[in-house]
């Protein structure tokens, strides 16, 4: 006997807060996939019969839902719920109001659903991947890891260098009003979907396929619709700079709502960042991750090549890059199309590099895979491989065209990074991507990747020696001292040439203007003599030579005059930015308005012109920035102060993510965590 429905009740606010959806809003349905969830049904006449009421259920996504594909599933009622697949039961006594529980596949496809209840009564809701659940691939039995990796809006990502990670606070934003809907779209518009739509759709139940599309979707350079457009240029005309952007909302409300046109502009930061937020809010926990010191092998041979003429600078041979640091994102996955062992946490990179079965994309890649060598295993292992474990060839180029092994003792992979989970503090995670550097383990799984290195392994140099070091102080506005320190450790006299240089570098790896250069032509060592050589780096030389990321680069170059051996010591620094203090004026509390009073002393000799201050927040700004513009210029010494206000809507734990832009300072970060109360 066919039930007669008249009205409905999706319960979206119990639903929602069930599922963990409750963030996106409650005026709709929202849940995740094995997990039931409740619809209340009241009947025009008659009641509901255990064992005599029938009624049929259709669940479909998709322009073309098959049941071949996955994405047209018919069931009726059962006497309970059965988690492994779809199903439905009454879970209220019999009666004329009807408490129906509908249970998605654990393995059903993510995306918009429509269920029909006996071809009459037809709703819509959005299923999403869910890491409560432990039927689904992407499960994580952790409620603290979850907190952090599905659920908060925003987090660190850290940039800087190896020596000196500088953490940069992120709005990911993933539960602000339209995201969900631009990541949906992210997917419909992938040209997979565009070519057959019922396979996309039925590709989107594997994790793995999802991840893979958004690692090519969030970069335009397939001219695919992507949401991002990459640019490493000086110049960031026609669009916004990289360093510019404080979260993920902007740009992915700016991509939803000009047809999906690309964002302009993107770097790996940005790229990660928004990949992170597209992956939270289907339901795939994500963290993004920074490589300091990170290859860019282009010709799959696992080793960096770099030519240095006499006066230590770098000559181009070849593609191939070191970046001061490289940013991707870890997602969190079962892999059964792989043999056991590579679960856990899969490397993939949106930002477009290499191309992978034709595609600008990347992973994702078992981290497990990474550190143990295993080079065939799928995606792109090899590559990413190559990013934390290729090895590094100096060599030196002479006036005659000869050339000589430089002993160098820098590593490929320093301090791989993520935020620990609950605080803000770097988790150094190198020890999931490889074993430690020059051991035993480090070695065979070199050798297990099958590189062949043709170039004689030359020892180092037991007798000469340099490294760099650094004064303190090295802030924007400063002047201050480097020092290129020499050894001699043999018995003989030594008499040497040394070329200390110095160079702005973007994180990239890409080399600017000299900052300051010394040639020291007789430097004479005694057996066991050590020399300091200073060189000064004076605000008036490197104040307009440096890139957005405030980095220079120190090379010292040692060349033995009767050998004609060299040895070298190569350095990033950052120059430090002022620190923004940041006040909350008001009590904290939900839907009360606040004030931030941000305040910024400007440390140069010369005063700062259009000067500016946004901020931004989960929760805090609505999703949009605010932003407050200074009428005057700030003089030297000078403190620029603003108050802008803003009204939460959530709360718990915040981040206001600040910035401060000018004409001379450029971009300074800076957040502040606010808990805002109920």
């Amino acid at each position: 006997m066919a039930l007669d429905i008249g009205t409905w009740d999706l319960a979206c606010q119990f639903n929602n807060t069930d599922h963990h959806t409750e963030l996106n809003g409650t005026d709709r349905l929202i849940v995740r996939r094995g997990q039931p969830f409740t619809i209340n049904l009241y009947l025009n006449s008659g009641s509901y019969l255990p064992g005599v009421s029938q009624l049929q259920i259709i669940a479909e996504t998709g322009p073309q839902p098959a049941m071949q594909y996955g994405t047209r599933a018919v069931f009726s009622l059962s006497d309970e719920i059965d988690s492994t697949c779809w199903s439905a039961a009454v879970t209220s006594p019999p009666g004329d109001t009807i408490c129906l529980s509908v249970c998605p596949a654990p393995d059903a496809p993510i995306g918009r659903y429509v269920l029909t209840l006996d071809g009459c009564v037809q709703f819509d809701f959005i299923l999403l991947f869910n890491p409560w659940c432990p039927r689904d691939v992407v499960y994580m039995d952790s409620e603290d890891k979850l907190v952090e990796y599905v659920l908060a809006q925003d987090g660190i990502i850290f940039r800087g260098d190896a020596d000196y990670p500088v953490p940069l606070a992120w709005d990911f934003g993933q539960f602000e009003e339209g995201i969900l809907d631009a990541c949906l779209r992210i997917l419909d518009m992938n040209p997979k979907h565009q070519r057959n739509p019922g396979k996309d759709c039925s590709g989107r139940r594997n994790v793995i396929y999802v991840t893979r599309v958004l690692s090519a979707m969030i970069n335009s350079n397939d001219r695919d619709s992507g949401v991002l457009e990459g640019c490493w240029k000086e110049s960031f005309e026609g669009g916004m700079s990289p360093m510019s952007w404080r979260g993920s909302v902007e740009i992915l409300r700016t991509w939803n709502s000009t047809s999906c046109l690309p964002v302009r502009y993107g770097q790996c930061w940005v790229f990660a960042a928004v990949a992170c937020t597209v992956s939270r809010a289907l339901g795939i926990p994500c963290r993004v991750v920074t490589n300091y010191f990170s290859a860019h092998d282009t010709n799959s041979n696992l080793v960096i090549e770099r030519y240095i003429n006499e006066r230590g600078e770098t000559e181009s041979v070849s593609r191939d890059m070191i970046w001061n640091y490289h940013c991707w994102v870890e997602s969190w996955m079962t892999r059964p199309d792989l043999s056991s062992g590579f679960d856990g946490w899969q490397a993939s990179d949106p930002t477009p590099q290499e191309k992978s079965e034709g595609v600008f994309c990347c992973g994702p890649v078992p981290v497990r895979a990474v550190k143990e060598g295993e080079l065939t295993l799928k995606y792109d292992a090899a590559f990413v491989f190559a990013e934390v474990n290729a090895d590094l060839a100096f060599f030196l180029k002479y006036k005659d065209g000869s050339t000589r092994k430089i002993v160098n003792d820098q590593k490929v992979g320093q301090k791989i990074s993520t935020k620990s989970v609950g605080c803000d503090v770097r988790e150094d995670i190198t020890h999931l991507y490889k074993y430690p550097e020059g051991s035993a383990e480090e070695r065979k799984v070199f050798e297990k990747a099958k590189h062949q290195n043709k170039l004689n392994q030359q020892q180092a140099n037991a007798g000469l020696y340099v490294t760099i070091k650094l004064s303190s102080g090295i802030r924007k506005g400063c002047d201050f001292d480097v020092f290129a320190v020499v050894t001699n450790n043999t018995v003989e006299e030594k008499k040497c040439r040394l070329v200390f240089a110095s160079r702005a570098v973007s994180y990239n790896g890409v080399t600017g203007r000299e900052c300051g250069f010394k040639d020291l032509l007789n430097v004479e060592l005694l057996p066991g003599a050590e020399r300091k050589v200073p060189l000064r780096l004076n605000y008036s030389k490197y104040c307009n030579n440096l890139m957005e990321d405030n980095l220079i680069r120190l090379g010292a170059l040692l060349i033995d005059y009767s050998t004609r051996e060299a040895v070298m010591a190569m350095r990033d620094i950052v120059v430090d930015n002022p620190d923004i203090k940041i006040r909350i004026l008001g009590e904290p509390k939900e839907n009360r308005k606040l004030a931030a009073e941000l305040t910024l002393q400007n440390p140069l000799p010369e005063p700062l012109q259009g000067c500016c201050f946004t901020i931004e927040g989960a929760n805090l700004t609505g999703g949009y920035s605010i932003t407050e513009k200074l009428e005057s210029s700030i003089e030297p010494g000078q403190e620029a102060k603003v108050k802008i206000y803003f009204t939460p809507t959530q709360c718990g734990l915040r981040k206001l993510v600040v910035d401060f832009d000018s004409d001379k300072l450029g971009h300074v970060r800076g957040y502040r965590n606010v808990i805002i109360g109920k």
